[in-house]
């Protein structure tokens, strides 16, 4: 079982004032209308072209967590991603266009969250009242870059940028050296971008998940215990959730699964470990981590600050003061996560009338044989 010490949990909070914008992170930072994006790489590099990007916590996760930041009417232009692409609305409104010129919208709100296909162009402009905050989450840990559209990487040649082979911005205005046509990408041939997969806006709507489609349920063996009772609401794939109503709405393969924690005032969920990396991203309110079996080490993440939980610690998870809170949790890994509560917590619950069935899901305590049977 995994220990930590206060400075090792401190280690692992970035606070949303440590996040490091970078502004010349992709080919299109100099096209007008474009330039004043600011890309922020959490955990793990993301897709960034540029060596100036600072990346908070690089440790590997399976996935990457970033953020984007831009003033209304700013556009992050057409470009294809190899993995998972998830896009979280904490702040305004954003258009997400996609198809092979951008001709599909959707207008994404606070709360929202977008799972974009891999191999299909798309971008977003942020279209609310100021300046506006995604977050994103982006399978693997090497996600292999991206490929802008080509009317982006022709334009971008007026401008003195370049991107090479291994995806590094070059910026010929600065004493770049420019390698030859075969060291960069080259823009995509026309036959091949019409050879792109077609989304409807059907389909795309079946990967979007809007704060009014969220299914909020108690999600915990301890629910019925004193001050516990956690909801979560389901996005990607097989997360936390130990209730058998939950299923998530969207189900392809992403290499990590989302879901929504919802704590009521006072509010905590008791002792448990996980055999897999976990990343809480705190939407409103504050959240107090505890670590370890005796409770003597913990943080306090407010909201924009994200926290990456190491597999086999033991944590607990709260609403600090007297207002609710909200987090997202990414896991790392496509199969069924199974949180591990303290054998107190599961006595307690058994007293309390629940306990897990042999699927490990939440039942009444009082249907379950006591089966012993094996093999």
């Amino acid at each position: 079982m995994t220990r930590l010490s206060q400075t090792d949990a401190d280690a692992r909070h970035v606070k949303r004032d440590d996040y490091v914008s970078c502004t010349v992170a992709f080919i299109d930072c100099k096209k007008p209308g474009s330039h004043l994006k600011e890309n922020y790489s959490i955990i793990g590099p993301g897709v960034t072209s540029s060596d100036e990007q600072v990346v908070n916590l690089p440790e590997p996760h399976g996935f990457n967590i970033g953020a984007a930041a831009m003033p209304n009417g700013i556009t992050n232009n057409l470009h294809v991603h190899f993995t998972a692409e998830v896009f979280i609305v904490q702040k305004g409104e954003w258009t997400f266009r996609w198809g092979p010129n951008g001709e599909n919208e959707f207008v994404g709100r606070e709360g929202d969250i977008l799972s974009v296909p891999t191999w299909i162009f798309r971008g977003f402009t942020n279209t609310g009242p100021d300046d506006g905050w995604l977050f994103t989450a982006l399978g693997g840990d090497n996600t292999g870059g991206v490929i802008f559209h080509p009317e982006i990487i022709r334009e971008a040649a007026d401008y003195g940028l370049y991107i090479s082979n291994d995806n590094t911005l070059i910026d010929a205005s600065k004493g770049d050296e420019v390698p030859g046509e075969e060291g960069r990408i080259a823009p995509m041939p026309d036959e091949e971008v019409a050879q792109l997969r077609e989304v409807t806006m059907e389909e795309m709507r079946r990967r979007v998940v809007t704060e009014g489609d969220r299914d909020f349920r108690p999600a915990f063996v301890d629910a019925e215990l004193p001050g516990c009772g956690a909801e979560i609401a389901p996005v990607i794939g097989f997360g936390l959730t130990q209730n058998r109503d939950h299923a998530a709405p969207i189900t392809n393969p992403h290499g990590f699964s989302v879901e929504w924690l919802g704590l009521g005032a006072g509010m905590r969920v008791s002792p448990f470990t996980l055999d897999d990396k976990m990343v809480l991203i705190v939407r409103s309110g504050q959240i107090r981590m505890t670590f370890n079996d005796a409770a003597d080490v913990s943080v306090v993440l407010s909201e924009r600050d994200t926290y990456s939980v190491p597999a086999g610690v033991v944590r607990s998870i709260a609403a600090e003061g007297d207002a609710a809170a909200e987090a997202l949790m990414v896991v790392s890994g496509d199969h069924r996560k199974r949180p591990v509560f303290a054998e107190e917590v599961i006595s307690a619950a058994r007293s309390a009338g629940q306990a897990l069935d042999a699927g490990g899901y939440v039942a009444k305590a009082a249907l379950l044989p006591d089966y012993k049977r094996a093999g």
